[in-house]
């Protein structure tokens, strides 16, 4: 399997292509990284250094990939956070050689614009033209729950008002959503949940709820379950190979104590999943 995954790099830490790339990598996945910015480290940290790069220089990137003949092989165009408006333009055109190229390919977008505890951490306009224009051209989409909401005017919390509104998402061009994390009011306290759905049904799966915050976990996750569901089309399998390895992931990092995540440090748990966690379907 090749990914051409269009996102951020950093220096130091692990997000957006920084996170996504050696865990894909571990699993027998071929990348090809394509940076939409390089910075020293996340914008967590409240300061960073490095430049955006300006969506004329990713195009040529991109240019520059299709000029060696590869795009034929792309299985899947994976993206993430985007800093600018200009990145989305660059992202669908990239979606539709590669479309052209092989129609068997896929995108993938992790609509990043935020969570329920920070709000939208990204310029005002993102939101919108991830709603508007790039999530309609996606074939699976990994929303947290927030996002979910932003993505349908709904405030899902229930499972029931979750899977309405993945179907609502679904019903604009998405076939296969993940739904990052999933709490509702009558989950086992101390939980998290994380939600997959596709033509074939809903499935569930529950884990501890850890307490960190983790930048570049959802990365991780997009990347890993976009990974398995191409390699199989089985929702359930890839929600429990992802949830397995992202737990195993996060786990290390909270022992360690370390902010940033032990993304080298847990590669066996990419590469061979405990699977300590049952899936249900719901649907």
């Amino acid at each position: 399997m090749k990914i051409l995954s269009i996102q951020s790099a950093v220096a130091y830490g692990h997000v957006g292509n920084s996170a996504a790339v050696f865990p894909l990598q571990r699993i027998g996945v071929e990348v090809l990284p394509v940076y939409t910015v390089n910075f020293s480290n996340h914008t967590g940290y409240g300061a960073w250094r490095g430049p955006l790069i300006a969506p004329d220089d990713v195009r040529e990137v991109i240019a520059g990939i299709e000029d060696r003949g590869v795009l034929p092989q792309i299985d899947v165009v994976l993206s993430g956070y985007q800093g600018g408006e200009g990145i989305a333009d660059v992202i669908l055109e990239a979606v539709a050689k590669v479309k052209a190229a092989n129609p068997e390919a896929i995108y993938s977008c992790d609509p990043v614009m935020g969570n329920a505890k920070s709000g939208c951490f990204v310029a005002p306009a993102i939101p919108v033209l991830l709603r508007d224009r790039v999530v309609p051209a996606a074939d699976l989409i990994t929303p947290n729950q927030f996002e979910l909401g932003f993505l349908t005017d709904t405030e899902p919390d229930t499972l029931e008002s979750t899977l309405d509104a993945v179907d609502r998402i679904r019903a604009t061009g998405p076939r296969t959503v993940l739904v990052t994390s999933v709490e509702r009011p009558d989950r086992e306290p101390g939980t998290i949940e994380m939600l997959a759905v596709d033509e074939h049904g809903a499935w569930i799966v529950q884990t501890p709820l850890l307490p960190l915050k983790a930048n570049g976990s959802g990365d991780v996750t997009a990347a890993l379950f976009t990974a398995h569901y191409r390699s199989t089309g089985d929702a359930a399998d890839a929600l429990a190979r992802t949830t397995s390895s992202v737990f195993g992931l996060l786990e290390r990092t909270h022992r360690s104590g370390e902010r940033e995540l032990q993304l080298v440090e847990s590669q066996e748990d990419y590469a061979n999943p405990a699977m300590q966690f049952s899936v249900r379907q719901v649907r």
